[in-house]
């Protein structure tokens, strides 16, 4: 909805209706002959970029270019973000969402800075739904709310419902059809009450959508063909093409393939009056799909990798995912089981990355965050009257002393308004106590739920990946389609993945105990000399490098610590060292007296940290990871689980990094 209802804005600026005649066209390029002063060209100019957005492509993108270059000589912020504004829609029409973003975010400056709230709600929601068209849901969660909290700061209804809708479309791809369609039907009654008839039309067609993904497609049918009826009577070109394709992918569903292309046909002819290169990919990979079920395989796979190469070029990543999964799917069928299961396995890696329970878990927090909103206002409301009731209760206990002076009330009186006093002042503290008492349990609460979503986060996305691989392993043996000599490669690969599945458990067990204050710490004489040892021995076993770990702590290092807990950072330390470090490279550790400490070292010449990532490595809040050199994943929790177990055995920790020389990690522990 981001082109329609910006395209409403501007007309409310020059205050005219959506359709007009040529003759007005006309009039709006002839004026350009004249000698206008900049503003007004500008206006002008960006005009003319939306009246020609769908009918010629050229033209339009032509007075969008001049409007740009215009505008980066004028000092007029308003008339510099229309130009951007312009040009932001024009690149979303064309599926350019990534150029759409960066003219998104320089107009969102603009108006913040000239403090235009209407102007602001409407940048956030477009920048919500570039995020939206780029795959990156979680971000497109959090700008469609900001756009609805300063919308409904302002009372603008309008732009309300354009961001309900909004969300409910990102639940939609998240799969939460059940609150997809609450937001959605909301946004479409609130569209009636306003008579917004092209928003009820935006609604349908979303609704339709929803149902043919619950496979409900005669409801579907029912709600897409009401929604195609009013975007031709209305014109509404910016979705005319997408309610074309959803009624293509119902009756794909259904089975009628005569149909199906009929309907693809026509919304690729007006992706091309467009020049709308998404809405092409989109199609074809649809036509792809037709052709895989007519058992047409050289069209259909010429079709699918167009789509393919179109959504790399746009970084549509959500219509890469597709393609990938139609290309399995289509070698499958053809009997080439190993290009399915190498198109199938970067299918799962983007898709975890896309759909992973941490994106899942982020937007749950910014959904609860948002709904609870409207609570905190009432409770600011309700905090504001108790104080004004205080106040009020002073003044009158002011009165009644001053009353109690002159009349000379009896010393029996004087004494119990002063015990009533103190019992009030009793219950005061009382009420102070359990308030105190009741934050703290709050605060422990929101501790623990922190641990449990962090917890199941990982677990379910960390921990999804080897399985998903052995599964997809074992299906290609049991249809007997894996070579024998290509088992060692694939059994090599499960070896590495379950290795860290295997560390990842340690962490994460280790992390859960400490954030639940359950680990016991038993400080001893400890060894670090024997300690690094036997880490060397145990990881030179299980890492598949070509990595020379060296040994040059002194034999005579005795710490005094708790064993199992600075074990497990020798070997936090010496994994990391490793993963960042390429095939053949050195991993040293070492330890040097410092007055009453022991100053241990892990060093490697592998490639670095960069300066603005060295600030947040410890920091808990955010766990920050990387792949490594070889693609080894992690959590971000091997660092942390360092720093919090050095500093619970009375030690520090830092590092120490130059990119592309490699790093050291240092940390003190107290001499026996």
């Amino acid at each position: 909805m981001k082109i329609v209802f910006s395209t409403l804005l501007f007309l409310f600026v020059f205050g005219h209706s959506t359709l007009y005649a040529q003759s007005e066209v006309d009039s709006l390029e002839a004026s350009l002959k004249e000698d206008l002063p900049d503003t007004t060209r500008i206006r002008v100019l960006t005009r003319l970029v939306e009246e020609y957005q769908f009918l010629d492509f050229v033209k339009s993108q032509k007075y969008s270019v001049e409007a740009l270059e215009l505008a980066e000589k004028t000092d007029a912020p308003e008339y510099k973000a229309k130009a951007y504004l312009a040009a932001s829609i024009l690149y979303t029409s064309t599926g350019d969402f990534s150029s759409a973003l960066q003219y998104d975010n320089r107009a969102l400056e603009l108006d913040i800075a000239t403090k235009d709230s209407t102007s602001i709600s409407r940048d956030y929601n477009n920048i919500g739904h570039d995020y939206f068209d780029l795959g990156e849901y979680d971000d497109a969660y959090f700008y469609f709310t900001q756009s609805y909290r300063v919308a409904s700061i302002i009372k603008n209804k309008l732009r309300m419902l354009i961001s309900l809708h909004n969300v409910g479309r990102v639940f939609k791809e998240l799969g939460q059809y059940d609150q997809a369609l609450d937001h959605l039907y909301l946004s479409k009654k609130m569209s009636e009450e306003t008579q917004d008839v092209e928003g009820i039309a935006y609604a349908l067609h979303e609704i339709g959508d929803v149902m043919l993904r619950k496979n409900q497609y005669d409801s579907a049918l029912t709600f897409l063909m009401d929604a195609l009826s009013r975007v031709r009577t209305m014109d509404i070109d910016e979705i005319h093409p997408q309610v074309l394709s959803n009624i293509a992918s119902v009756y794909l569903s259904k089975g009628d393939y005569a149909k199906t292309l009929t309907y693809y046909d026509s919304a690729y002819t007006l992706h091309v009056k467009n020049n709308n290169r998404y809405g092409m990919a989109e199609v074809e990979l649809g036509r792809g799909i037709v052709f895989t079920k007519q058992r047409k395989y050289d069209e259909a796979l010429n079709k699918i990798e167009q789509s393919l190469s179109i959504a790399r070029e746009l970084n549509a990543r959500v219509l890469e995912i597709r393609s990938f999964y139609q290309l399995s799917a289509l070698w499958e069928t053809k009997g080439d089981y190993k290009k399915s299961l190498e198109y199938f396995k970067q299918y799962k890696l983007l898709e975890d990355t896309l759909f992973s329970q941490e994106v899942q878990g982020k937007l749950l927090r910014d959904q609860i965050r948002f709904e609870t909103e409207s609570r905190d206002t009432q409770i600011a409301a309700l905090s504001k009257l108790q104080t004004s009731q205080r106040s009020e209760l002073r003044k009158q206990e002011f009165v009644r002393n001053i009353l109690v002076v002159v009349m000379a009330l009896s010393a029996i009186l004087l004494v119990t308004v002063y015990r009533s006093g103190q019992r009030r002042r009793k219950i005061n503290t009382l009420l102070l106590q359990h308030q105190d008492d009741m934050e703290k349990r709050s605060e422990e609460l929101e501790r623990l739920n922190q641990v449990k979503d962090k917890f199941f986060s990982i677990i379910s996305h960390d921990l999804r990946s080897p399985i998903n691989a052995l599964a997809g392993l074992l299906d290609i043996i049991d249809k007997g389609a894996l070579k024998p000599e290509e088992m060692h490669k694939h059994t090599k690969e499960l070896k590495v993945r379950f290795n860290h599945t295997r560390t990842l458990l340690n962490n994460l067990l280790d992390w859960t105990l400490l954030q639940m204050d359950k680990l016991n710490l038993q400080a001893a004489k400890i060894n670090l000399f024997r300690l690094v040892e036997e880490n060397i021995q145990l990881l030179g076993s299980v890492q598949e490098k070509k990595i020379e770990m060296i040994n040059e702590v002194p034999p005579n290092a005795i710490g005094f610590a708790d064993s199992n807990t600075i074990n497990l950072v020798i070997r936090n330390l010496m994994t990391n060292a490793i993963k960042f470090t390429n095939d053949g490279g050195r991993v040293l550790i070492a330890a040097k007296e410092q007055g009453r400490e022991w100053v241990v070292s892990v060093s490697d010449n592998g490639v670095g940290i960069k300066p603005e990532v060295l600030n947040i490595l410890f920091d808990k809040t955010a766990p920050y990871t990387t792949r490594g050199t070889a693609n080894e994943k992690g959590t971000g929790l091997g660092l942390i689980l360092c720093k919090e177990f050095v500093e619970k055995n009375g030690g520090r920790i830092w590092v120490e990094s130059e990119e592309d020389k490699g790093s050291t990690f240092h940390f003190t522990l107290p001499k026996a």
